[in-house]
């Protein structure tokens, strides 16, 4: 082996894919109900996206951002579009990258109005990403140790606890960073009453409202971005995993007025934004916005029959779900794939289900009888 030893990989090759389908090196298929892990938002194969790959490649793979780049400029149209107000994209490679900018937007922000507010509120459970400014913001332990000192700057609070919130404002805050569903920390949801105190919060301190959307935005909740459930503003948001179906691509939305704090020089990505990115995402971008009630209606139906298994606390909303089973999951995992099922076990006791966003209730039904035959065994 020549690779970093930094997965626990399970024993399987795919080498194809087929609509919400793999198949191993030994023609054996498996329903996907992880999707890359909320990145395969049109499954695979998908015609259109397959067509906007080959074509764009035959033509213009990368140029430099020293130029202008139409293919950045119509995908970032499409994307302000379903903003709440008028913006500006910055185009990187990577959830990890977008979460990094958007730290550096705050402190760019308040540098030019001449405010040392530099600090900025996350929450435990929360995942931002693996540098050092995504991983600080990040308040989960296991993510951290070994890696200290960690970027100072960040202060960490409870989800839902608007008092533990209260008590972390000091004079140098700048903003509040939270994911409305946590992922990576086990699907937990941030209520509608504690993140409109959050939105009031931020307006009556003068706060920036960051909402990273990495794994919920690109229709994945049954919204376009996932922000839209809770009737909130955010300043800033960030994207990546769906954003380009399976092709990578990270994005950095910020308000007018806040975007204008970057400027020639502050930021940059030397393949962020490229064309071949760009031309991938725009096709799930238009795909997705004519799957959201597609999404939420399976969705629906996928957390009724986690609900009717009555097995530990359904969490979630449209295609981004989790089933706490309140004991380790990994066993189950492992279960599920003998039998040709992909799952995801994350927080340790939840099952997460992320599935590509074209999915049926057939495949739901599928899914759900293997799992109530491993859950019950």
């Amino acid at each position: 082996m020549h690779l970093m030893d930094t997965y626990r990989r399970l024993p399987v090759r795919f080498t194809k894919g087929e609509g919400v389908y793999l198949y191993d090196d030994k023609g054996k298929r498996y329903l996907d109900m992880v999707a890359g892990v909320a990145v395969n938002a049109l499954g695979y194969g998908d015609p259109e996206l397959t067509k906007a790959l080959c074509e764009q490649a035959k033509n213009l793979i990368h140029i430099s951002n020293l130029f202008e780049n139409p293919w950045q400029e119509e995908l970032a149209r499409e994307l302000v579009k379903n903003f709440w107000t008028s913006g500006r994209v910055f185009f990187c490679n990577s959830g990890t990258e977008a979460n990094e900018g958007a730290i550096k937007l705050v402190r760019k922000y308040f540098h030019e109005r001449g405010e040392r507010r530099y600090r900025i509120i996350t929450f435990y459970n929360s995942f931002h990403g693996r540098t050092f400014g995504s991983m600080s913001a990040t308040a989960q332990e296991k993510i951290q140790k070994g890696f200290e000192p960690l970027l100072e700057g960040f202060d960490y609070v409870e989800l839902n606890n608007f008092q533990s919130l209260l008590k972390a404002i000091k004079k140098d805050t700048g903003a509040i960073m939270l994911e409305v569903i946590q992922g990576e920390g086990g699907i937990r949801e941030a209520t509608e009453e504690f993140l409109h105190k959050v939105q009031e919060l931020c307006q009556r301190e003068g706060l920036l409202l960051v909402i990273d959307e990495v794994q919920t935005g690109i229709g994945r909740t049954g919204k376009f971005y996932a922000y839209e459930h809770y009737k909130i503003r955010p300043d800033i948001i960030t994207l990546a995993k769906g954003l380009g179906g399976g092709f990578p691509i990270g994005a950095l939305l910020a308000r007018e007025e806040v975007a204008k704090a970057f400027n020639p020089g502050s930021h940059g990505s030397t393949f962020g934004g490229n064309p071949l990115a760009c031309s991938s995402a725009m096709v799930v971008v238009k795909k997705v916005k004519g799957l959201l009630d597609h999404v939420e209606r399976v969705g629906n139906y996928f957390k009724e029959r986690l609900k009717a298994l009555n097995i530990g606390e359904v969490r979630g909303r449209g295609l981004m779900l989790g089933l706490d089973i309140g004991r380790d999951c990994s066993q189950i995992v492992l279960k599920a794939l003998e039998r040709g099922l992909i799952i995801n076990c994350t927080a340790q006791s939840v099952l997460r289900f992320v599935p590509p966003l074209i999915i049926e209730e057939k495949h739901v039904d599928e899914a759900l009888e293997i799992l109530k035959e491993i859950l019950l065994d």
